[in-house]
């Protein structure tokens, strides 16, 4: 579905992201997994079109991202949650939800989608009329993965989706992420929790300083090893 090629993204004179290739399949969950500063964030933000790469290729099956306005891209069918949330905080849940269905002009279908998601959702269903900024971290994620769903994305981008959660949160947010690929929704995610990442990927990318350096299946590579890179990157602990 996902096809990055060659990506290179800086801020300024530094390079971010080093010529990273990667591919998503459809109907899966890919993660990726890398210490921080690796360059996790800027890919998702390269893909997204917030940020304008150097030079590499970001295709969504089979059409080019590259040089597309963000507005363009959520329309193509790719929708990000973002690091820490980002809800709009002083706005309710409900309207968060709109800002989510901004392109949309199918009035009918989006309230019916509203509807489903704050029914898959119950926590949100009791605060819908609540600020935003007033719910617990976790409900935040969950506003922000709902949000995202109102524009239908046929991908889900996730950055960090159990950043600042509590373990039990944590496994509240894993278990909507199996349930939302089992519902077909093919999901990119992003993560620090590398134990729980592993166990619901179907495969997964490591990335250090700036470049993919191994991919494969959870399973292929003792875990450990796979885990002490995601922290740490490459270099050994003595």
């Amino acid at each position: 579905m996902l096809e990055v090629a060659e990506i290179v993204t800086a801020y300024g004179k530094i390079e971010a992201l080093k010529g990273v290739s990667l591919s998503v399949e459809a109907g899966r969950i890919t993660c990726l997994l890398g210490p921080n500063g690796a360059g996790k964030t800027t890919l998702m933000y390269t893909i997204a079109g917030i940020l304008k790469p150097r030079r590499g290729s970001v295709r969504l099956n089979g059409t080019e991202l590259v040089g597309q306005r963000a507005d363009h891209i959520v329309s193509s069918g790719i929708a990000l949650v973002p690091e820490n949330r980002l809800v709009f905080p002083h706005m309710s849940v409900e309207e968060n939800l709109a800002a989510g269905a901004y392109l949309r002009r199918d009035t009918a279908a989006v309230v019916a989608d509203r509807e489903k998601l704050l029914a898959r959702f119950p926590v949100l269903k009791e605060r819908r009329s609540q600020a935003a900024g007033t719910l617990s971290g976790g409900e935040q994620q969950m506003l922000a993965v709902a949000r995202a769903l109102m524009s239908r994305p046929k991908l889900l981008m996730m950055d960090e989706p159990s950043m600042g959660l509590a373990p039990l949160v944590v496994a509240e947010i894993f278990r909507i992420v199996e349930e939302l690929n089992r519902d077909g929704i093919t999901i990119f995610m992003v993560e620090q929790n590398a134990h729980m990442a592993l166990k619901v990927a179907h495969k997964f990318f490591l990335m250090e300083q700036g470049k993919v350096t191994f991919a494969g299946a959870p399973g292929e590579v003792a875990q450990d090893e796979v885990i002490h890179r995601a922290y740490l990157g490459s270099v050994k602990v003595t």
